[in-house]
């Protein structure tokens, strides 16, 4: 199959991408990855989307040799997820809880149609279809209109069975089983909802530099992703852990400036954040270049809408005969969404936490025909399934030696926030 590719010059940025949303959601399959204009030296795009499939991935049960088939096999554009609990294809884990967000653990897809989107410029990729016909049928649709969603949000767990885990945690930390975990709880209700409207509505609200509005069929992931998890630039990677975070004040005001300050030189965040980079450094290790893996910058402070947080960068050379499942093997889950040691850390998150993960804290991304690739951590992250009309969300915070259960609630309240103004608009 090959792919030609037309490009279309564009004017209005916000409302091409706006009208390029509404047309990706009439597809059973499509992945709608938006940058949200934040500069970065490692952004590639302002949009990528892939819509429709050619080819699916369909693993086997030696997960990781068929993954390594597909890839060798598909030189073109791939869309698609991995689920945290791909974990335990890594690691001899269990994951018998149950996980009601319906999406699969892994999926992977070469799509009929690609939108880059990048400089005021539509380039539209197709096998079988016109390039000028899709692009007239996108600047035909109208921008998604704004619904008010009122949806009754619970907690899965109560507020006192939250506070009880956090201090549990922090008694095995004292036993030095570990010494930082992620600890999550899930928010959930049921309501009929637009997808594609809610995910306009909260990319208003909290517009982060990895959004992505990703559909299989029935379900669907609406995120408003701040964070990395990998990007491979040649044999290049670039992890960027978050671990840190403060509220936003009024915006610009003397007040945010001292959240900020206090951010950056919390000695507590920054035990947080050189652990997970520790932790990123050693995964890295196992797959570059000897004396390749560095830390381009450490403690870095990043504002956001809602919050600021505390951002660094860790680089690698990428060994010649390494392959994604490889990458994979060495570096997933994200160690900013386990804690470390990884494999103990897991263990407790299946203890303590009520239910699966699912996507939440897996990754959504691309790989390139040039099998470069990015992906970002699903957080900030809203699950729903169109025919149960379930609506799901998780928040979570690390737990180390020093935190206060009280405060820890507090931060996963704080990263809910832009996602239940979204639920609770009259």
């Amino acid at each position: 199959m090959i792919r030609v590719y037309h490009t279309f010059e564009v004017e209005d940025i916000n409302l091409i991408k706006q009208q390029m949303l509404n047309w990706s959601n009439q597809f059973g399959i499509c992945c709608f990855l938006d940058n949200q204009q934040y500069s970065s030296s490692y952004n590639s795009f302002e949009c990528l989307i892939g819509v429709g499939s050619v080819s699916l991935f369909e693993p086997a049960e030696d997960f990781f040799p068929s993954l390594n088939t597909f890839l060798d096999f598909n030189t073109d554009w791939i869309f698609g997820h991995f689920n945290y609990e791909i974990k335990n294809k890594i690691e001899v884990t269990r994951s018998p809880k149950s996980n009601a967000n319906g999406f699969p653990d892994c999926f992977l897809f070469v799509p009929e149609t690609v939108l880059i989107f990048k400089e005021n410029k539509l380039t539209i990729g197709v096998i079988n279809g016109n390039a000028p016909s899709i692009y007239s049928d996108i600047i035909s649709k109208l921008p998604a209109s704004d619904h008010n969603y009122v949806v009754d949000i619970s907690n899965r767990i109560s507020r006192r069975e939250y506070l009880e885990a956090v201090a549990k945690l922090k008694e095995h930390i004292h036993h030095g089983d570990c010494y930082e975990i992620n600890y999550c709880q899930e928010f959930y209700g049921y309501g009929e909802i637009n997808p594609a409207s809610v995910y306009s509505q909260l990319i208003k609200l909290s517009p982060n530099p990895f959004c992505a509005f990703y559909r299989i069929h029935d379900n669907y992931l609406v995120s408003a992703s701040p964070e990395r998890y990998l990007k491979k630039i040649g044999n290049k990677l670039i992890s960027q852990p978050i671990k840190g975070t403060s509220a936003r004040k009024d915006i610009n005001s003397a007040e945010d400036e001292i959240s900020k300050k206090r951010l950056k030189e919390s000695a507590k965040e920054q035990s947080e954040n050189v652990m997970i980079v520790d932790l990123v450094r050693n995964d890295l290790s196992k797959i570059c270049e000897e004396g390749s893996v560095k830390v381009e910058e450490l403690f870095g402070i990043y504002s956001f809408p809602n919050v600021h947080q505390m951002i660094s960068t860790v680089t690698g050379d990428l060994k010649d005969d390494k392959t994604l499942s490889d990458v994979l093997k060495a570096t997933f889950p994200m160690g900013s969404m386990t804690g470390a040691p990884k494999k103990k850390v897991m263990e407790l998150i299946e203890k303590y936490e009520a239910g699966k993960r699912g996507i939440y804290s897996g990754t959504v991304g691309y790989i390139s025909p040039e099998k470069d690739f990015d992906f970002n951590v699903v957080i900030r992250s809203i699950v729903y399934n169109s025919t149960s009309n379930y609506i799901s969300f998780h928040t979570g915070s690390a737990v180390t030696a020093s935190s206060e259960p009280k405060q820890e609630y507090e931060e996963c309240l704080l990263k809910a926030k832009a996602i239940l103004e979204v639920f609770s608009r009259k």
